[in-house]
């Protein structure tokens, strides 16, 4: 299903980032960056609430807001039950949506907030999500003190936060369109294999937006996944040539410009919801409101899977949500 808005904006974004992050590429764009992963809390769980909590409130200072200015806050993470949104939502007085759709959970926010401002009324919403590394591979593979070894393919969860203000208020960044991706399950097994697994649901979604749009690869600058990984990427690729016979010149994916993948060791890429996020809120936009870049979409993926299921062997549902974004003059 796909949605067409009349009138909604990007006003203002905030972006928080670990050290590695730092460390990458697109390092300086980014509003603030710790320099370790503890962010001198006591857990690495309170440590991504931290992130959380400074990109809301950094949010709100550039856009010179207050709290009571805010009519809804949609947000998600990876870990059990969305706690870092929860834990962080304790200390904004806002109503809160809370969202799960893993690292899709950005562009899932972007459509659910775009949706309430056209349709809804709803003044002034923010959108936030956030992954820390060490929290999620404790979660969804295994501590990192345990030291375990990776597989090539595998992913390096993204340490981020990040936030961005929806209204009905022009500014030089507009939601045109968004497409809600259905559920893909390729068989895949393999947890470390996120980018295999993820790819067909990206395909699909990309197609389906061509087609209910009715636009094609070369009305957009840019399409930008998240987070395929640089494995997942050529997938996507050979993919939608397969399947739908369309290739995608101007594809890129957040996993592989969010690090240096020859000098950072981070096997295939970034990943997390707050991967895709944290590149477009600071380098994309930036890029966009230059005039450098003109109409993007935005393809975020997420794997849905469960440890307990992807223990007993079962496969990775996925599922990929894009966004439509333009800039206005």
């Amino acid at each position: 299903m796909t949605f067409k808005y009349k009138n909604v904006y990007i006003n203002e974004t905030s972006t928080i980032t670990g050290p590695y992050e730092k460390s990458g590429p697109l390092g300086n764009y980014y509003d603030k960056s710790y320099n370790d992963l503890y962010l001198n809390e006591k857990s690495f769980e309170l440590a991504e609430i931290k992130m959380l909590n400074d990109s809301l409130n950094l949010l709100l200072e550039k856009s010179n807001l207050k709290q009571d200015d805010i009519d809804m806050h949609i947000s998600g993470d990876l870990l059990n039950q969305i706690s870092a949104t929860n834990y962080a939502s304790k200390k904004i007085n806002i109503p809160l949506i809370g969202i799960y759709a893993a690292c899709s959970t950005s562009t899932l926010g972007l459509a659910l907030a775009a949706i309430l401002v056209d349709n809804y009324k709803s003044k002034k919403i923010i959108v936030s999500t956030s992954s820390h590394n060490a929290s999620s591979e404790k979660q969804f593979r295994q501590p990192v003190e345990y030291g375990g070894p990776k597989k090539l393919y595998s992913t390096f969860t993204v340490t981020g936060a990040a936030s961005a203000l929806i209204s009905s208020e022009k500014s030089n960044i507009k939601i045109e369109s968004a497409t809600i991706g259905k559920v893909v399950d390729y068989k895949i097994t393999d947890a470390m294999n996120m980018g295999a697994a993820m790819a067909p649901a990206a395909a699909k979604t990309i197609y389906n937006h061509f087609k209910n749009t009715n636009t094609k690869v070369e009305d957009y600058d840019l399409i930008l996944t998240g987070d395929l990984g640089k494995y997942g990427r050529n997938i996507l690729d050979e993919f939608m040539e397969q399947e739908y016979n369309i290739k995608l010149n101007n594809l890129k994916d957040s996993a592989c410009m969010i690090y240096d993948l020859e000098k950072q060791d981070v096997n295939a890429g970034g990943s997390g919801p707050a991967c895709i996020a944290l590149v477009t809120y600071s380098y994309i936009l930036d890029k966009i409101r230059k005039g450098i870049l003109n109409r993007v979409l935005l393809v975020a993926t997420g794997a849905l899977l469960s440890p307990t299921l992807t223990n007993e062997k079962e496969s990775i549902p996925c599922i990929s949500h894009a966004i439509s974004i333009r800039r206005e003059k």
